[in-house]
């Protein structure tokens, strides 16, 4: 299998079905992705109940917690946003 540390190339329509199909990880060159916007470290406290729901979640797709959280946060602020303009 393929590494992060050198992916190899697929076509899109076969990315696309990998990804529907769950974690594409391995195809994606994570070492030299950069974010543009700044960063600010938040701490945030969950129940251990509410942890072990999002650990599951987060290993069944392939990502780490924290990036499970910043898609679900992502996903929720835009449509938020759809609904109320903000």
């Amino acid at each position: 299998m393929p590494s992060s540390k050198n992916p190899r190339s697929i076509k899109a329509k076969e990315l696309d079905k990998l990804f529907e199909e769950g974690d594409v990880t391995e195809y994606l060159d994570l070492k030299s992705a950069k974010s543009h916007y700044p960063m600010h470290r938040v701490s945030i406290d969950f129940t251990q109940d509410m942890l072990e729901k999002v650990d599951h979640e987060a290993a069944r797709i392939g990502v780490t917690r924290t990036s499970l959280i910043k898609v679900w946060v992502a996903e929720r602020l835009s449509q938020q946003q759809e609904t109320t303009g903000y």
